[in-house]
């Protein structure tokens, strides 16, 4: 069982861990339960009902935070010619074909999204074992395999994040930063919401979101009422 300092201890007296609250109302709780010496992200926890073993029933995709993310997103992307010059225009922190791969197959992985254009996949997919387990590995699903890169890497850096399902079908997404204004972090959940019932499977049954929490990095998590994100 985890241990949990005493700021979180203290913080865990301070509400009623029990009840289920509406959304905004508990990002309002979030916000003053975020006590650490730094400006801390807060994270949704949305378990669906669904079967990720099923590859009709995986969640995934990308949406575009309204308010963005607070993050200074680190983008790396492999491409050449006038696209590499577009991408790297944009933004890009890292910008490649060989040498890029060379480099991460090296151990560096100083990014947080891979962007890479289709005629150079074949490329980034011998890099699989790599970037796979650590999420990095570009996907069309997702848009990180646009023919366009410097778009996708404006995007990602303009507060589009990647959502997908885990093993237990439950979503972790950061919607922010507890020193945004409760109204850009309500909104930018409520995107998130909206679009994970848009993605919803339609062999999904039954209840779709089963539970939601809501938690800044260091504080603990305030449970919402799931029924009424459906509504």
């Amino acid at each position: 069982m985890a241990q949990h300092g005493k700021r979180y201890l203290d913080a865990t007296k301070r509400f009623d861990r029990d009840r289920h609250y509406g959304a905004d109302e508990a990002i309002d709780l979030v916000k003053t339960l975020a006590t650490a010496n730094f400006d801390e992200s807060v994270e949704a926890v949305i378990r669906l009902g669904v079967d990720p073993r099923k590859a009709d029933q995986m969640v995934r995709g990308t949406v575009a935070l309204p308010a963005g993310t607070g993050k200074d997103v680190r983008v790396a992307v492999f491409a050449q010619g006038d696209a590499a010059a577009a991408a790297e225009a944009a933004g890009a922190e890292l910008v490649g074909a060989d040498d890029l791969a060379a480099q991460i197959e090296g151990g560096m992985l100083d990014f947080d999204v891979t962007v890479a254009t289709p005629d150079l996949m074949p490329l980034v997919g011998r890099l699989g074992r790599v970037l796979g387990p650590r999420g990095l590995m570009p996907n069309p699903k997702v848009g990180t395999v646009p023919p366009d890169p410097a778009k996708a890497v404006e995007e990602f850096k303009g507060g589009k994040v990647e959502y997908r399902t885990d093993r237990n079908g439950t979503v972790h997404v950061i919607i922010g930063k507890a020193s945004f204004d409760a109204d850009a972090l309500v909104t930018n959940f409520r995107a998130i919401v909206d679009e994970l019932l848009k993605a919803k499977p339609s062999s999904a049954k039954g209840k779709y979101i089963r539970k939601a929490t809501l938690s800044s990095t260091m504080g603990p998590g305030v449970q919402l009422d799931a029924a009424r994100l459906e509504a």
